[in-house]
């Protein structure tokens, strides 16, 4: 089993910065990858970046390139999401995913809320 934890979402104006931690906890030896999802009110869950932990790897999701930024630090079982030049658009509930070897089923974080002010 592995657990996540979220943190750092909050409420920032347009144009701000913030950065969310994920950090799990449990059988962290089997994890493969990290990343984040977001889900607006009224919208579908959209995917939001991901971090290989074997060799560091990340990827973004395209509309995102440029403001945000997925790094991991396996030393600390931790993946981060900084995100800059904030919009109200990126306002949503973003959750932290991880997979383990051997599975294809994700474990999740409760999520944490981020809200743009315009």
């Amino acid at each position: 089993q592995v657990q996540l934890v979220e943190s750092g979402g909050g409420l920032v104006q347009a144009g701000g910065s913030l950065r969310l931690s994920c950090k799990a906890f449990g059988r962290t030896f089997s994890l493969h990858t990290m990343g984040w999802f977001r889900q607006a009110p009224g919208e579908e869950q959209e995917f939001v970046g991901r971090h290989w932990r074997s060799d560091g790897s990340t990827t973004i999701a395209d509309s995102l390139k440029g403001r945000f930024t997925i790094t991991g630090d396996n030393a600390k079982d931790t993946v981060y999401l900084e995100m800059n030049n904030l919009e109200p658009e990126d306002t949503a509930v973003y959750y932290c995913s991880a997979h383990v070897f051997g599975s294809n089923s994700p474990y999740w974080g409760s999520g944490t809320q981020v809200t743009v002010s315009s």
